[in-house]
């Protein structure tokens, strides 16, 4: 009987404990800030810049087109229980997110909400139509082509509106949010520059001379060799290249390659037997090397060209999680560039 007793109090002890501590870690995750992303890239720099302080979800998993994703009660879910959305904007998602925020019924972060962050509102922005956009065009973007995310300058400029958003949010730990800003750049620009010439000139000096055109003549100067992603690129720069879709604008524009043309003859529409004779030739007369591809595309005009020509079919994901090593944005780039290399 004594031995029953004492252990139905054990067990009592043991249960008050379990409880106690389930209410104390429950109530430290309930503090953390839920923060959804409409991609995985997002997600990926957003999980950089919170840290600690929040917990990040994305709708799109970066193994889908994420034109055209299709809005789930799921997705209305996980927008009704976020403090914060950050949205790629530019339309990307125009035909899906309207429904997934509707659903919500929460103001706070419908567009123009004070929890609502569109991370295109500051980046380097190209292709911005000039005059009528119509559907006879295809699928074009009013506000400009919204891949943005592919150059990394637009990654930092994304990543410092997400730290002036959370800070704004959360003044308590905006030191930290900052902090972890300062140091996701850091690791940025190393990479996009090599490590030593960030520290001898700082990551932020190296880019305005790059965005002058001047960044080759001053290393030259100063006898320091291009490094990083720069450095891995510049014996490619001018090289011609052939893309499915529009998506590869801002790596080319950053890294210098030329796209002479698309698979699609219009973005978002097949391309027909005419136009791949039209991009075989392209692909001759050029002597283009590589043709780029997303993963969710099918690879059967690509290879088609392909075995017409002396190009080669890269399948590059252009977001974070759509292979396995590309399980944040630095490795997405990574990869990107390890890839074209080996063709280019």
């Amino acid at each position: 009987m004594k031995k029953t007793s004492v252990f139905r109090k054990l067990v009592q002890i043991l249960f008050l404990a379990l409880t106690v501590n389930s209410l104390f870690f429950g109530q430290a995750a309930a503090e953390k800030l839920n923060i959804v992303t409409t991609t995985t890239d997002l997600a990926s720099i957003a999980r950089h810049i919170a840290g600690e302080h929040a917990v990040v979800t994305s709708i799109c998993t970066g193994r889908e087109d994420p034109h055209f994703i299709q809005a789930k009660p799921s997705y209305i879910i996980m927008a009704r229980d976020a403090d914060l959305w950050i949205r790629i904007g530019m339309d990307l998602e125009i035909g899906w997110e309207g429904p997934v925020l509707d659903g919500a019924r929460k103001t706070s972060i419908r567009v123009g909400g004070p929890r609502h962050l569109d991370a295109s509102e500051k980046v380097l922005k190209l292709e911005i139509p000039s005059g009528k956009v119509g559907r006879h065009m295809g699928d074009v973007h009013p506000q400009g082509n919204p891949h943005y995310w592919l150059d990394p300058l637009n990654a930092r400029i994304a990543a410092k509106s997400i730290a002036d958003r959370l800070s704004k949010l959360e003044p308590t730990y905006a030191a930290d949010f900052q902090r972890n800003l300062a140091s996701f750049r850091d690791a940025l620009d190393k990479r996009m520059f090599g490590e030593m010439p960030v520290n001898m000139f700082s990551g932020s000096r190296l880019w305005s001379l790059l965005l002058k055109d001047k960044l080759d003549r001053f290393l030259e100067d100063e006898g320091v060799g291009l490094k990083g992603w720069m450095g891995q690129m510049k014996p490619f720069r001018g090289q011609k290249i052939v893309a499915y879709h529009r998506s590869w604008i801002y790596f080319a524009h950053r890294f210098d390659l030329v796209i002479i043309g698309e698979m699609e003859p219009k973005p978002g529409v097949p391309p027909s037997p005419s136009h791949l004779e039209t991009i075989i030739e392209l692909v001759k007369n050029d002597h283009v090397k590589a043709i780029l591809l997303e993963p969710y595309f099918s690879r059967k005009s690509a290879e088609l060209v392909a075995s017409k020509t002396d190009a080669k079919v890269v399948v590059c994901p252009i977001s974070v999680g759509g292979a396995p090593q590309t399980a944040d944005y630095l490795k997405l780039i990574d990869s990107i560039i390890s890839q074209i290399i080996k063709v280019l």
